[in-house]
Order: C-alpha cells, then structure tokens, then sequence
C-alpha cells in the first residue's frame, strides 16, 4: 500500500516543491550549453552499466542476481534524483533534465542491456517489450506536471512561494526521510534474506557510480552544481521500474532482489552525500 499508492504521491509532490525554486530560465540554460547534459547521459547509460557489469562479475553472485543488478543499472533515473540534488546544492534542472531524458532512452536501451545480461550470465535471450505508454505516463504525471505547476505558482504567486519556502524545504526532508522509513518497513523481509548477499554489490555499485559521475563530471569542467546533479543522477535509480520489469515483464521475480535492496541503500548513500556536500559547501565559503 505504501509503495503503490503514497509513494507516488510524496515524489509527486516533492516534485510541486521543487518547481517552486525553478523559472524557465533555469531549464533554457540546461539546454542552451548542453554538455552537461551529454555527460550525464555518459554516465549513466554508458558507464554505469558497464560498472554493473564489472561488479556482476567480480562479486560472487548467482546468475539471477548478476541479471538483476545490471537491469537495475539499465533504468533511468529515479524521480527523487531532483530533490536529492537539491538538497547537496546542485543543478536542480539539470537532474530534472537527465530524468526525463533517460526515462525516453530507456525504451531502447533497456532491452539491449537486459538482453545482453541474461546471455552474458545464463546463456538466455528473450524478447523485452516494455511498456512504453505506462512509462512516459508515470514520468508526466510523477516528474512533468508537478515542476510545471510548481513553476506557474512560483511566477503567479511570487510573495506566497517566498513566504513558504522555508516550510516547503523542511517538509520535502521530512518526505525523503520518511520515503526511506517506508521502503524499509515494507521490504524489510526481502532485506533481511537478501541484504548479506546482494548488498555489498549494489553499495558498491551505488557509490562506484555516485564518486565517478562526480569525478568525470568534474574532468570536463563541469561547475559544482552541474556535478552534484550529475553523481545523483548516475548513482539514483529507479529501483521501482527494476522490480516491475523482472516481475511482471519478464516474469523472473529473482532478477527483481537487486531492486528491492538498492531501493534502500541509494537513499541511505544519498543521505550522506548530502551531508558531504554540505560540509563541503561550508568549507568552500
């Protein structure tokens, strides 16, 4: 009941928050010097696949494990990326940006990827169709409507957005800390039976891909904000399209594991990036 229907709703209105520090301006730069955007997209739907690979490999997985991991790396990015970007000081529109971006690309690269795994570990090779109605759906109705309204708020109703900002801050915390409080609860078992095994993997994978987003990030030149959205980007993703592939699409629960223990350490990873960041921060000024 928590993930399916108030889950949803708290990225929804998370997103809203969000939209309220955005004008259009923000998003016309994103594009307008778009290398950024390029190397995000490197990162996530290059490198972090081939990272999950790697990983998949080295670490003594079961073949449905190693699968499940590098379909997990194959999703885009989670619609939560936003907001943790935020909160460490990056390039919100950005995150937004690469969300949206990859959430399309997904449709096409995700197939090959899955396709690939299952050959590369257990021989297989079958036919993904995703869903790619539902797909762009949940993005437009998660990511794209609550920004735009956040956006037509904060340029209708300035004063008001300004009086509430310190409100709307504290609450989208509250929301991510609660999101992970959630996810705990209700895939605690699976946590428990899976955590000894998949978990060194998929920290890994998370932190892996978080630090060389940044770094990569940072040998192009990229300003500090644009890097920050780009390392929660690469290392965020959208565990909840995992476990819905390897369950009702592919109909291979076991490859849905990774997922389900991902859900839970990215935010924990995601937590103390924010906190490193902010020391940073501190230590910058």
């Amino acid at each position: 009941m928590i993930i399916e229907k108030l889950l949803p709703l708290a990225l929804a209105f998370i997103m809203l928050i969000l939209g309220l520090g955005l004008t259009i301006g923000d998003f016309a730069r994103v594009f307008l010097q778009p290398r950024a955007i390029v190397i995000g997209l490197v990162s996530q739907v290059l490198m972090l696949p081939i990272f999950a690979l790697g990983i998949s490999t080295l670490f003594p997985l079961s073949s449905e494990m190693a699968v499940g991991l590098i379909l997990l790396s194959a999703c885009p990015g989670g619609a939560s990326a936003g907001l943790i970007t935020k909160l460490a000081g990056g390039e919100t529109a950005l995150s937004i940006s690469l969300t949206a971006i990859t959430s399309v690309l997904a449709v096409f690269s995700v197939p090959l990827i899955v396709n690939f795994a299952l050959q590369h570990h257990t021989g297989m090779i079958v036919t993904t169709v995703l869903p790619v109605l539902d797909i762009v759906r949940g993005v437009f109705i998660i990511t794209t409507v609550p920004v735009a309204l956040g956006m037509l708020l904060r340029h209708f109703k300035p004063q008001w957005v300004a009086r509430i900002d310190a409100l709307a801050n504290r609450m989208v915390t509250g929301l991510l800390i609660l999101i992970v409080i959630a996810t705990f609860v209700s895939q605690r078992q699976a946590l428990f039976d899976h955590l000894p095994s998949i978990g060194p993997a998929t920290l890994a994978l998370c932190v892996l891909t978080m630090a060389a987003g940044y770094l990569l990030a940072a040998m192009m030149r990229i300003g500090r904000p644009g890097r920050i959205a780009i390392a929660v980007e690469s290392g965020l993703q959208n565990a909840a399209l995992a476990i819905f592939l390897a369950v009702s699409v592919l109909q291979m629960p076991a490859l849905a594991v990774p997922g389900v223990v991902y859900a839970l350490l990215m935010n924990v990873c995601a937590l103390l990036f924010i906190g490193l960041m902010r020391r940073a921060s501190v230590r910058i000024l």
